[in-house]
C-alpha cells in the first residue's frame, strides 16, 4: 500500500498522540488532528468528541487513514468507558464505513490479555492468538475494539491493524514495563509499517520494542514490515536498582497486565 497522505490522528492532545504528532509526518503523512481537547499549538485541530457522530464524520471525510488513539487510557466506571472506548470506537468505525476510509490503525492495548500469564525461562512468547483476558473495563473495551474491527473487515472491508500497545513512553519507568516498552521511535515505525503493509484485512499486532525481557511475540508485526531498532534494556540496571525486581507473588510478577489485574490506576490520572 503506497503511504497515506492524509491520516486523521485522533486522540492527538494525549501521550501517545503528542509523541506522533512529531514523530509520523517525517515519514510523509499530512496529519488532521482531533481531540476532545484543544491540542497545544495546533489551532487547526478538531475538537470534538467521539460522541459528536457529524463532527466525527466531517473529520475522517477525504482521509486516506485514521490512526485511531482517542479514548479513556486507564480504568474507570464501566459507563464512562462504554461511553469513550466501546460506542466512541463504533462511531468511528461509521464514520470510516460511510465516508469510505480503507484503512484504520486501532490503538488496543496489551491489557487485553492482562490476565496472560508471563513466560517464564524456557517459555514460548505469548502469541497475539492468545485469548482475550481483559484486566479492567479498560482493557474489555480493547477486546470489543479488537472484535469490531473484524467485523467491519467481514463485512465493510475495512481493514485494521489493532496494534496492542506496550507503554509507550521515551524510556520506562517500571521494571514490568522493561519487558513490553515501546520507544517512541519505534511507535512510529510500527505505524508507518501498519499504515502502509499490503492486505492486511485485520491483523493484529503487539507493539513493543526489540527488548531483551520481551514476554510477547513481534512476528505479525515484523510481516508488516515493522523493524524495532530499540531495547530496553540499556534502562534495566538504572532501574533494578533504584526499584527492585517485584514479589515473585505480585501481580507485577505474574500477569502481563501487572498491577492493572488488581489495583489498576483509574482515569483521570
Amino acid at each position: 500500500m503506497a503511504v497515506p497522505r492524509t491520516v486523521l490522528l485522533t486522540g492527538a492532545a494525549g501521550g501517545v498522540g503528542t509523541l506522533m504528532r512529531e514523530l509520523l509526518p517525517p515519514y510523509g503523512y499530512e496529519l488532521r488532528l482531533l481531540d476532545v481537547a484543544p491540542v497545544p499549538g495546533a489551532p487547526d485541530a478538531i475538537v470534538a468528541d467521539l460522541a459528536d457522530r457529524a463532527a466525527l464524520r466531517e473529520a475522517v471525510r477525504g482521509v486516506d487513514a485514521i490512526v485511531h488513539l482517542a479514548g479513556i487510557s486507564l480504568e474507570s466506571t464501566f459507563d464512562k468507558i462504554m461511553a469513550a472506548n466501546i460506542a466512541g470506537t463504533y462511531h468511528l468505525y461509521e464514520a470510516a464505513r460511510e465516508e469510505g476510509v480503507p484503512r484504520v490503525v486501532f490503538a488496543s492495548s496489551n491489557h487485553a490479555v492482562g490476565f496472560t500469564r508471563q513466560p517464564r525461562e524456557g517459555d514460548p512468547l505469548v502469541p497475539v492468538g492468545t485469548p482475550h483476558r481483559p484486566d479492567t473495563f479498560y482493557g474489555l473495551s480493547k477486546c470489543f475494539g479488537e472484535d469490531l474491527a473484524q467485523l467491519y473487515w467481514d463485512l465493510h472491508g475495512v481493514e485494521t491493524v489493532s496494534v496492542r500497545i506496550g507503554s509507550c513512553f521515551p524510556e520506562p519507568t517500571s521494571v514490568r514495563m522493561l519487558s513490553m516498552w515501546l520507544s517512541p521511535a519505534d511507535g512510529a515505525r510500527l505505524l508507518h509499517a501498519a499504515l502502509t503493509a499490503e492486505d492486511v484485512a485485520h491483523t493484529v499486532v503487539y507493539g513493543s520494542s526489540a527488548n531483551t525481557r520481551a514476554w510477547w511475540d513481534l512476528s505479525s508485526a515484523r510481516a508488516l514490515g515493522y523493524a524495532p531498532q530499540d531495547d530496553s534494556e540499556v534502562y534495566a540496571e538504572k532501574l533494578i536498582a533504584a526499584k527492585g525486581l517485584p514479589p515473585e507473588d505480585s501481580a507485577d510478577a505474574l500477569y502481563l497486565g501487572g498491577h492493572f489485574c488488581v489495583t489498576p490506576p483509574r482515569w483521570p490520572h
